[in-house]
């Protein structure tokens, strides 16, 4: 099952462990759940992220993890925390949480779930004094979600992204700080 992080009422988020790039292919690598992430990507792409995420574990404490549901043992998702990396952001730097969920399993609050205990294991455990969110406006599931968990929209921290269609830039970013995440849990 991999190495556990924490659970859920409904999921276990573990650390990303080898071969799970094949099941983040087959699940959520999909035109659906990438329509706002550039698309489809290669096998070789994902191992690379993964790869990029067991090494901030490793480094820092964090990084991105699999959802597992706990009623069927099922992939649901990829969801955690990393620094923002892509040097066109203002804040490179930052704590970055996000999220993936399977299409088949939109719509039941799992990414809800989930980013609530991101959120509580970043400031809690990480010591994180904020954390943003990146997307885009054409992506208004996942703004809504970052507005429901409390987040700000931050027009000053938004950029362009030439590796991104017309229709996805600019990226767009929400915030929350440690203080915000204190009164809205």
């Amino acid at each position: 099952m991999g190495d556990l992080v924490f659970e859920t009422d409904r999921l276990i988020l573990r650390k990303i462990s080898e071969g799970d790039a094949v099941l983040q292919d087959r699940f959520l690598n999909t035109p659906a759940v990438m329509e706002h992430l550039g698309g489809v990507i290669e096998l070789h792409e994902i191992e690379a992220k993964h790869a990029k995420s067991m090494g901030w574990f490793a480094r820092e404490g964090f990084g991105f993890m699999m959802m597992i549901e706990k009623a069927t043992g099922d992939l649901v998702g990829h969801c955690g925390m990393k620094r923002v990396d892509n040097p066109l952001a203002p804040n490179v730097g930052d704590y970055e949480i996000g999220w993936l969920v399977r299409e088949d399993r939109w719509r039941r609050g799992y990414a809800h779930e989930a980013m609530r205990a991101v959120l509580d294991w970043a400031f809690t455990s990480i010591g994180a004094p904020h954390v943003v969110a990146l997307t885009s406006d054409a992506n208004v599931g996942s703004w809504k979600l970052m507005e429901k968990l409390g987040m700000e929209r931050r027009k000053d921290l938004d950029f362009s992204d030439p590796a991104y269609p017309p229709e996805d830039n600019p990226a767009i970013q929400y915030s929350l700080t440690k203080e915000q995440w204190e009164t809205t849990r």
